[in-house]
């Protein structure tokens, strides 16, 4: 038979092949340990780290104060645009009203024309008249008529194009409003946004992590309050130097007086301190007013007086002084002289990031009052609360 001539097969033949028990178990459990690692690696490496998450959550938040400052002036820009739409609208109604009236007015010209006969030709007239004075009277009188009615026709025309010139600016206006709505729409919506994923990632993290997480805060704070602490020194040793200096020249102008030679001029007197002075009252109140809100929320757009933003504070402060701020960081780096970090006084302005999104009261010490951001209140704070080169400048305002 066929099968008694057949040759056996070696036996490394079926080593090789799935049917060997202890090699098939062997590939199994090699491919499901890779599977495994291959499952839970990502989710170790996906997660991010506290240090990550909080260098996500405060760019959130800072594209957050960006999109605010955007909305506060979209907000500005939309209330004048407003108010200036509704004075243009007034006056086409007050000219289309005008406009009517002329017409009317034009209308009795002509039906009084057609009574009289003045439209017919002046030899009609003149064969119609009851005497030949009776003409004469009636053409003088209604050449009178004739310059006083070419008055109203071009007094009509000239209103009617200016009317027209008047609602294309209230058209464009309108358009510009709309535009400026859409802007205010757009912000709000961005600052929604960074505000919600911001909130997200806090809420994943777990108790360990936020434990972890406020340390690294608290890390921060003191590292702010040292170079705050630094910065206070300096700016005492360099109050101190001026003061000497001062005093030794007075010192040597007094002496210089009680010599014998009257004949020479009397030292030059020190520069006043009134600016200094005013400064320092006008201050005082703003930083009077600041101190008094604080404990109160941020509240993105908000200028008072149950809560506020960090530009809105500012622009409060100084209102309550005397000084009228512009609305927005952008505007109000702008609305004053800018001055070095060590020459800051009390009532200064300092602002932050390239950007120039944010903005607090300078009290001295290197410290300020500020509303930082969502979630948190007004309060006293180093200027160095995001490290020193999140400073941007420094700007005094009265």
């Amino acid at each position: 038979m066929a099968s008694q001539h057949r040759k056996p097969r070696p036996a490394g033949t079926r080593v090789a092949g799935i049917r060997t028990p202890a090699l098939a178990t062997a590939a199994l459990t090699s491919v499901a340990l890779l599977s495994q690692t291959a499952t839970a690696a990502p989710s170790t490496d996906d997660k991010p780290s506290v240090e990550e998450v909080e260098k996500k959550v405060d760019d959130l938040y800072r594209q957050a104060e960006t999109a605010t400052e955007k909305y506060n002036a979209a907000k500005e820009k939309t209330t004048k645009q407003r108010k200036q739409v509704d004075t243009l609208l007034d006056d086409v109604a007050q000219r289309a009203q005008k406009l009517n009236d002329a017409r009317e007015e034009l209308g009795s010209y002509a039906a009084a024309q057609y009574r009289t006969g003045a439209s017919a030709p002046d030899t009609a007239t003149f064969l119609l008249a009851d005497t030949p004075q009776d003409y004469f009277d009636q053409t003088q009188l209604m050449g009178r008529v004739t310059e006083r009615q070419k008055g109203a026709v071009d007094d009509y025309f000239a209103d009617q194009a200016e009317t027209m010139k008047k609602r294309q600016e209230a058209a464009e206006s309108l358009q510009t409003l709309t535009d400026s709505q859409n802007d205010l729409r757009t912000a709000k919506a961005t600052v929604q946004k960074k505000l919600g994923s911001a909130r997200t990632l806090l809420s994943q993290l777990t108790a360990e992590e936020k434990a972890r997480l406020a340390a690294i805060e608290e890390r921060k704070r003191q590292e702010a309050a040292r170079k705050a602490a630094e910065l206070a020194e300096q700016q005492q040793k360099t109050a101190a130097e001026a003061a000497a200096q001062q005093e030794s020249s007075d010192a040597s102008g007094s002496t210089g007086s009680t010599g014998t030679d009257t004949s020479s001029s009397s030292p030059s007197p020190s520069p006043s301190p009134s600016t200094d002075s005013s400064y320092a009252t006008k201050a005082e109140k703003a930083l009077a007013f600041a101190r008094a809100q604080i404990g109160k929320p941020y509240v993105w757009g908000a200028t008072g007086p149950d809560s506020y933003d960090c530009s809105g504070l500012t622009q409060a402060a100084w209102k309550a002084a005397g000084v009228t701020l512009p609305r927005v960081t952008y505007d109000q780096v702008n609305a004053g002289t800018t001055v070095s970090l060590s020459s800051a006084q009390p009532g200064d302005l300092v602002f932050f990031y390239a950007d120039v999104t944010h903005v607090g009261i300078y009290i001295g010490n290197g410290m300020m009052i500020h509303a930082p951001k969502p979630g948190t209140y007004v309060r006293e704070e180093s200027i160095y609360y995001d490290g020193e080169s999140s400073i941007h400048s420094v700007v005094r305002p009265a």
